[in-house]
């Protein structure tokens, strides 16, 4: 599966953005989806993850609250929208994906997942 991010930019803290990452190439609904980020001269971290369906999603603690995963497996998309943006919050986004057979399992781990898409930048301005 291909994937493409959309959306990122730089706003002031509080505010708000929707990152969207677009999938092509092979049947969305049998894809785990992720988000994870990557801030300058630190690993890559887990953001947030939803099921094949839909139903399950786990967060970061770091975000849990502010942000939000969904996906629209009719448009083949996923979506993080973010929400009271904090400094610390600047990163490169990045999505992923991973077939999984289980489709109320979310994936946690960057190991987990198979494919990425080129990262989208989100700066947060105090």
């Amino acid at each position: 599966v291909q994937l493409q991010a959309f959306g990122g930019g730089s706003v002031q803290a509080g505010g708000s953005l929707r990152l969207s990452c677009v999938a092509s190439g092979r049947t969305f609904t049998s894809y785990a989806m992720g988000w994870f980020r990557q801030a300058p001269g630190k690993e890559r971290e887990f953001v947030a993850g939803i099921s094949r369906s839909g139903t399950s999603t786990h967060y970061a603690d770091s975000v849990k609250g502010r942000f939000t995963i969904s996906r629209d497996n009719a448009k083949n998309t996923v979506y993080l929208q973010m929400n009271s943006l904090k400094p610390e919050d600047t990163a490169v986004y990045y999505c992923a994906a991973n077939y999984f057979s289980n489709s109320d399992y979310v994936l946690r781990t960057d190991k987990q997942y198979g494919s990425w898409g080129q990262g989208t930048q989100v700066t947060v301005s105090s």
